[in-house]
């Protein structure tokens, strides 16, 4: 058959995404590949520099994404599927353009980990994450925060005449446009991808890349890819090279043989061809394949530990295999972010496809002929001389304009584009998709002013990047305006004026708005601001006094009913840094005003137990776990569940709880202490104790 594109759905389990956190993302990300400076002294000095070369301070401009759950229900799934007569891809353009599946068709072989449910869970640098597929990750360390967002897609000529699928988006984080080119040659076992980054802003740009494939694992998976070292992370969050295959007494290309979950950068020699392979006992499997940009290759593994096998159901589902990740990137660690010039661009070309090589050699003790041996074959079903020329015949087709609209993403890359000018053949960002939370800026663009809100709406998403805040300092200084101006110095690092700015919007208010509905509406997030402002400066006991008019002000604004998003949002601020502040009683109170369906949830549950046990009720507190309750958005690295236990009982943690993801050093706390509000990666605006 010709290759063809065409739409379908896709029908999973699938727990909702829920709204957006209506807060702004004011505190530091809470991200686990970090390291600290004698770490990062004795690494090489490139590595170095792109360790320290601006990484984020936040992710605004963005939105968490925190109110899903964990109940799932059949939902269709918008999909896009490029075939040919060899291969079937499965693409979701609504959730960050994933490729869902790559099935091989003359084999039956699916050569990803495909996920059977949709389950959203913590790990996108703004919350909302699941597993499977391949995943294109742009913006900084970590996953995208178009994870679960839509990008833009189209057909577009391929380079041989055929079709090709063409995802483009605009990255919010880095304010950078992006695109993804898939096609299939007529007669190739090979998915060919296309990627090209822009920076075309006049100043120049960190950039972070990764390709986040995931493949099927069990005892006899092996991982190859060209290299004798690699770089080792853990959730000890530390750095050190060693060697490959075999350190600390163990395989660690298979995955299973490491007990807790480790990231290996592979470090693959310059003018080595790029690859990394997942091969099962019998030598199959799949194979990535690159342009030598993409220079980085790495192994995720989740181990055989709990701890990684309860992840590992969460993500999925009980009764499914489990999966590694194989990945490709810029950098040679995902801890780096690498330069781009004003007005220039990154671009490659990538290959995913099956392999078949000799088990006796892939799984053999002599890792230089298991290595070669799957090189060769790589090198025989697709030569680097011919993945090259693929690469130059795709350049001169990244700037085709698209035939057909196949689905649509958001409207910030045709505000950006409208504000600058941006020429940027090939991926169009029309003011046709500009939408409700595009419409207050392109007016501040057009007037100078931003517009009035509905009296009871929650401000919307803040614009932070420079040109957008320098509009917002010579806007009239209404309260509104003070709010978004504030959101953008805090960005900035000028968190002093931040405030300022928060206080003139107060003041502003107490002048003409004291005590009427409209005054109510806009005090609250001005409030809320100030708060996390104090909290981060150490000035708890003021914080949590602006913590708790803030929700009083919600309270008196609007109905629980009309603006749960919120209700959950700083309710559960306010009850943690009461909780920190001592203020029990006062927390109580907060928790007790919150919706039913609210409290009810996993994470309110888990703060219930916590305020239970400052309170002195540690049989209560213990009576809330044996009851069950399960945190929809436990962080990456979460320890919080087994230190509550801990305080709790000298018993193991139940498995149910048990989502450690390295080495315990048990050390108890002292009788009758509480938590600390917001430890242990449950993403909240948590006041220090």
């Amino acid at each position: 058959m010709a290759t063809t594109v065409r739409r379908s759905l896709l029908t999973l389990p699938a727990a909702p995404l829920g709204p957006e956190n209506p807060l702004p993302a004011l505190t530091a990300l809470d991200e686990t590949h970090t390291v600290d400076e004698p770490t990062r002294a004795g690494l090489p000095r490139d590595m170095a520099r792109q360790i320290g070369y601006e990484p984020l301070r936040t992710v605004l401009p963005v939105r968490f994404l925190d109110g899903y759950g964990r109940e799932r229900r059949p939902a269709d799934l918008d999909a896009l599927v490029v075939e040919n007569d060899h291969l079937r891809v499965t693409v979701l353009p609504g959730l960050g353009g994933r490729v869902h599946s790559l099935f091989h068709k003359p084999t039956g072989r699916e050569l990803v980990y495909r996920n059977p449910v949709f389950q959203p869970a913590d790990f996108a640098l703004n919350g909302a994450w699941f597993s499977g597929g391949i995943e294109w990750n742009i913006g900084a360390t970590g996953h995208t925060t178009l994870s679960c967002a839509p990008v833009h897609a189209a057909c577009v000529p391929a380079p041989d005449g055929g079709p090709m699928l063409r995802l483009w988006e605009w990255e919010r984080l880095r304010d950078l446009p992006f695109q993804v080119d898939l096609w299939l040659p007529d007669d190739s076992d090979f998915l060919y991808v296309g990627v090209r980054i822009r920076n075309p802003h006049e100043h120049p740009a960190p950039v972070y890349w990764w390709s986040n494939i995931a493949v099927p694992e069990d005892e006899r998976t092996r991982i190859l890819a060209p290299a004798d070292e690699a770089w080792h992370f853990g959730y000890e969050r530390t750095l050190r090279r060693v060697p490959v295959p075999d350190h600390d007494g163990a395989d660690r290309t298979y995955p299973l043989r490491s007990r807790y979950p480790a990231d290996y950068f592979y470090e693959v020699p310059q003018d080595a061809r790029k690859w990394i392979a997942s091969l099962d006992a019998a030598g199959r499997g799949l194979v990535q394949t690159s342009t030598d940009l993409l220079r980085g290759r790495k192994l995720f593994v989740w181990g055989s530990g709990r701890g990684g096998r309860r992840w590992q159901r969460w993500l999925t589902e009980p009764g499914t295999p489990g999966y590694a990740e194989i990945q490709a990137g810029l950098a040679r660690t995902q801890l780096e972010h690498v330069r781009l010039e004003a007005g220039e661009e990154f671009a490659w070309l990538e290959a995913y496809g099956p392999l078949d090589a000799d088990p006796s050699l892939v799984h053999g003790t002599d890792w230089a002929a298991a290595r070669a041996e799957a090189g060769s074959r790589l090198e025989a079903a697709l030569p680097r001389a011919r993945l090259d020329a693929a690469y130059e015949a795709w350049r001169p087709h990244a700037d085709t304009e698209p035939a057909e609209t196949l689905a649509v993403g958001s409207g910030w890359g045709a505000l950006e584009v409208l504000r600058g000018g941006h020429k940027l053949p090939g991926t169009p960002f029309t003011e046709s998709t500009l939408g409700e939370q595009q419409a207050p800026w392109r007016e501040l663009l057009r007037s100078g002013c931003l517009p009035t809100q509905p009296d009871s709406a929650p401000p919307g998403p803040t614009l932070v990047a420079r040109h957008w805040r320098d509009m917002l300092e010579t806007a009239p200084a209404d309260p509104l305006t003070e709010y978004h101006l504030g959101v953008a110095q805090w960005h900035e690092g000028d968190r002093s004026q931040a405030a300022r700015s928060w206080e003139r919007g107060l003041a502003a208010l107490d002048r003409v708005a004291r005590g009427r509905p409209a005054g109510l509406s806009a005090r609250w997030p001005l409030l809320r601001c100030l708060a996390v402002a104090d909290r981060e400066s150490a000035h708890l006991p003021r914080a949590a006094d602006r913590y708790a008019e803030a929700f009083d002000t919600l309270c008196r604004a609007v109905s629980p009913s009309d603006e749960e998003p919120a209700f959950a949002a700083l309710g559960r601020e306010t009850v943690e840094c009461l909780l920190a502040a001592g203020r029990h009683a006062e927390a109580r109170s907060v928790l007790e005003r919150l919706p039913a369906g609210v409290r009810a949830r996993g994470r309110f549950r888990l703060l219930e137990a916590g305020l239970l046990l400052a309170e002195g009720d540690p049989a209560a507190a213990r009576a809330v776990f044996d009851a069950g309750f399960e945190v929809a958005d436990l962080r990456e690295g979460a320890e919080i569940l087994g230190e509550v236990w801990s305080m709790l009982t000298d018993e193991p943690l139940p498995d149910a709880y048990d989502y450690r993801m390295r080495p315990q050093q048990r050390s108890r706390p002292a009788p009758g202490s509480a938590p600390r509000a917001g430890q242990g990666g449950i993403r909240t605006g948590h006041c220090p104790a």
